[in-house]
């Protein structure tokens, strides 16, 4: 068994106290139950520990009243397609990886093998998935004066994002030194100045933008917002690769 999946397994005969501080430890809300010799036995969650303690069960109880034995679990040679058909069934966030004799070999959670293709990392189920930062499939919205966006998906080579502006408002004039963008039109209707022409957008229109071209989004509509789905090719995507040439907000 990989050293660094210590932290996310625990030996039969533990208490439940010293799984919730392995649990508290770890940060994704799962252990795995081994015996010595490191077959797996179980799954141990926190809502496993917590559903009991609401049967009676106190934390100097041994996991063996809380834990799962029966899990699913992936074997070396099903390969990444089958651990991608597992997660499609919301119920199961991690899946324990084991050999021909049920020891535990290493482990992948939902949120690591999507950030594993979004990547475009090719692996096997040997791969050092406790590696990959999985924080990359759960974006936060960033709140902008003319409304918000998230991004969906972003990797060394593009980055996907979901744009909302709000009736009225608009993104300031501006150019990227190294990125394209391609816009298409998802909801609303408004108004794409590329260059020195100005076209009207509407739902299903799309947008090519390239490098150093000067362009800016407008929603025209008064009672709903213009939604905007916007992929991005270059080789670097960050915000202050935003040349702003005019803003109504000030930021020019």
């Amino acid at each position: 068994m990989k050293a660094n999946l210590n932290i996310y397994t625990i030996e039969m005969g533990s208490t439940l106290i010293q799984a919730l501080k392995k649990i508290d430890n770890n940060k994704k809300g799962f252990l795995v139950v081994i015996n010595d010799l490191t077959e797996v036995k179980g799954t141990l969650t926190d809502g496993d520990i917590r559903r009991g303690f609401i049967t009676g069960l106190s934390v100097n109880d041994p996991i063996e009243m809380a834990y799962k034995m029966n899990y699913t679990a992936l074997s070396l040679q099903d390969g990444v397609p089958a651990a991608i058909d597992l997660f499609k069934n919301n119920a199961i966030r991690f899946l324990p990886i084991i050999d021909e004799r049920s020891r535990l070999v290493n482990i992948i959670t939902k949120n690591q093998l999507h950030s594993m293709l979004l990547q475009d990392i090719h692996a096997n189920l040997m791969y050092d998935f406790q590696s990959l930062d999985d924080t990359i499939v759960d974006h936060e919205i960033f709140q902008k004066p003319w409304g918000f966006y998230k991004t969906t998906v972003m990797n060394d080579y593009c980055q996907a994002k979901i744009m909302c502006v709000y009736p009225g408002a608009q993104l300031s004039l501006q150019s990227h030194a190294h990125r394209e963008e391609h816009w298409i039109v998802a909801h609303g209707i408004g108004k794409v100045q590329l260059g020195e022409s100005e076209l009207e957008a509407k739902c299903g229109d799309a947008f090519f933008i390239p490098k150093g071209c000067k362009h800016r989004l407008v929603n025209t509509g008064d009672k709903e917002s213009l939604v905007i789905t916007e992929v991005q090719i270059g080789d670097y995507f960050g915000e202050d690769d935003i040349q702003r040439f005019e803003d109504i907000y000030g930021r020019a």
